[in-house]
């Protein structure tokens, strides 16, 4: 259970899932719970925010939610982008037009378990959600490290459109400085590559922007998704 929010500073990284924090000049560790690198957010003495918890079993009483980037917050919760997207599909701000008559989470499909399954009267369409922290230049990447389960999904994605079916992936821009995504070329060609021959057979790529303070999170918007290796900006 969360009992509160409450402001710190970042001193290190130990390992991916902990975080040396200082809370009120004492320091603590702190679950990360996201296993990216997120090097140009988690820097000494970067301003961080994160929840309390009094569950006896968890092995830290913090976790690290949010890090204070170039004056805005940034969530590096990985997730909250499921719960962001499942609440936009259910209020329309997601496919406004579309109406689905289920909205399935954790959805399995032979090998794989897709973030949503959005049932029809006949059809099904197939969603997995990418949250993306890494911004350079104004523009959104994803990934920040190689993601060979991200790459297995595409692929996967990329067969049911071949074999007749719907599916897509969203990106949740949780670095509101990006005013868009691209896959990242640079730190995993083969996710980008996966990226780039799924959208040629017909799955759909979208991003959605958020923007954070704490325990409100704000809608902001869709945001272009550029594929080619060559985009930037």
């Amino acid at each position: 259970m969360v009992i509160q929010w409450i402001e710190g500073i970042f001193l290190t990284r130990p390992n991916r899932f902990v975080a040396e924090v200082q809370i009120d000049g004492k320091v603590e560790r702190a679950h990360v719970p996201n296993t990216g690198r997120l090097q140009e957010l988690l820097v000494p003495e970067a301003a961080i925010a994160l929840t309390i918890h009094t569950d006896p079993k968890r092995k830290y009483r913090l976790s690290l939610r949010q890090v204070k980037y170039r004056g805005i917050w940034v969530s590096i919760d990985s997730q909250l982008p499921n719960r962001l997207v499942k609440e936009a599909l259910e209020t329309g701000r997601i496919f406004p037009d579309e109406k689905w008559l289920r909205i399935q989470s954790e959805a399995s499909c032979g090998e794989s378990r897709f973030d949503f399954a959005l049932h029809g009267e006949k059809e099904i369409r197939w969603i997995e959600v990418k949250g993306v922290t890494l911004e350079r230049e104004e523009w959104g990447y994803f990934p920040d490290a190689p993601t060979t389960r991200g790459t297995r999904h595409v692929r996967h994605l990329q067969r049911l459109v071949e074999a007749g079916e719907e599916a897509a992936v969203i990106f949740v821009i949780q670095n509101a400085w990006a005013k868009g995504i691209t896959p990242n070329w640079e730190k995993d060609p083969a996710f980008a590559q996966a990226v780039l021959e799924a959208n040629q057979t017909g799955v759909q790529f979208f991003a959605y922007c958020w923007e954070f303070e704490h325990d409100r999170s704000t809608f902001v918007g869709a945001r272009p998704v550029k594929i080619n290796e060559n985009s930037n900006q």
